[in-house]
């Protein structure tokens, strides 16, 4: 395995879909155990860019943005996507669940949305006069919860168990959820009223926020033209792998090597927003777990077996801006944490791994 100097891209700029893996690349017969780990890695980006390719039917235009939101989910964490009202969010995560091959379960949050609507709750069984635990949409391998911000704090720390110890509590008894157990949660950035902000506590929990954005203008005519041409509204999406593939796509992720100089520029990057003096509040030690997590998972989107600086680059404001806090006089100035990730990123030095 080889490490060559890799320039860093400009912060703040979307970064471009990681290419394919080659179709072609030889499998030796009697492969040394590095060339089996990069042949695993090789073998999941392969999935996973057949997922990408499926997902991309029905999400026109948007490679970038579902490349950066499968990462998150292979690195077994959970997205949050904060944009405007009809830029296939929803589409997004369906068809992600859809081509990956993952049981699917969509939770409206509104403020009358009780913490039992997720989990479930115990209901009587009147043949056998003895109570009954029925599960709540939690219990899938994919859900959605829409407009999380919409739903009281109590029903938002429900889902903050599921998230975090990936089960659920039920009159007392702990109940594990399936593997593997995703949230793709939604928000609508321009509505504040009737929503209840999500706590630090909650965005932490998060491995990453990003946004789907406008297509282009030719992304458009072609989304709009691909509809009449189909003649129905939904495009039907079929799988290209079982549940169990997807998690042994996740597990690849652990092949990916990290060199320790990478490391310490990781813990670098997010030290540095304790110490800005426009952040109240920097990135956790969870940070730092989840910009390494990230790019182990886009280096695997790249067919790499190896993460590079510009991985940690590439993934760090999805992996940070959500969880520092602004200042007062910051935010009265009106610049939003992304830029002081962006700041950071120009501000520490990367290092050349080779």
């Amino acid at each position: 395995m080889s490490m060559s100097d890799l320039p860093a891209a400009p912060a703040g700029t979307r970064p471009p879909p990681p290419p394919p893996p080659p179709v072609d690349a030889p499998v030796p017969a009697a492969a040394p155990p590095v060339a089996d780990t990069a042949t695993a890695v090789t073998e999941a980006a392969r999935t996973a860019h057949a997922i990408l390719d499926e997902v991309e039917r029905a999400v026109v235009g948007k490679r970038e943005a579902i490349s950066l939101v499968l990462a998150g989910l292979l690195a077994d964490g959970h997205v949050l996507l904060d944009d405007l009202p009809g830029v296939a969010k929803t589409l997004t995560a369906r068809s992600i669940a859809t081509a990956a091959g993952l049981d699917f379960a969509r939770v409206q949050f509104t403020p009358d949305l009780l913490p039992s609507d997720i989990t479930g709750s115990l209901v009587l069984d009147l043949a056998t006069q003895r109570p009954e635990f029925r599960p709540g949409p939690v219990f899938t391998g994919l859900l959605l919860a829409d407009e999380i911000n919409r739903a009281p704090a109590k029903t938002q720390a429900a889902l903050l168990e599921a998230m975090q110890e990936r089960q659920v509590t039920v009159d007392g008894q702990a109940r594990p959820l399936p593997q593997p157990f995703l949230v793709i949660a939604t928000q609508n950035p321009i509505e504040s009223e009737g929503t209840y902000p999500l706590p630090e506590a909650q965005l932490d929990r998060f491995v990453l926020r990003t946004s789907m954005g406008y297509p282009s203008t030719g992304d458009e005519v072609a989304l709009v033209a691909a509809r009449l041409a189909r003649g129905v509204d939904e495009v039907q999406l079929a799988p290209v792998c079982e549940a169990g593939r997807f998690i042994q796509v996740q597990q690849a992720i652990e092949q990916v090597v990290v060199d320790p100089r990478l490391v310490e520029y990781a813990v670098a990057l997010v030290s540095a927003t304790r110490a800005d003096g426009n952040l109240s509040v920097g990135a956790s030690p969870r940070g730092s777990l989840a910009l390494v997590k990230l790019a182990r998972a886009w280096a695997l989107l790249a067919g790499r077996d190896y993460v590079g600086p510009d991985d940690l680059r590439t993934v760090a404001i999805p992996a940070l801006a959500h969880r520092v806090v602004v200042t007062d006089e910051t935010w009265a100035r009106g610049t939003p944490a992304a830029d002081l990730v962006r700041r950071v990123l120009d501000r520490v030095p990367a290092p050349s791994v080779s």
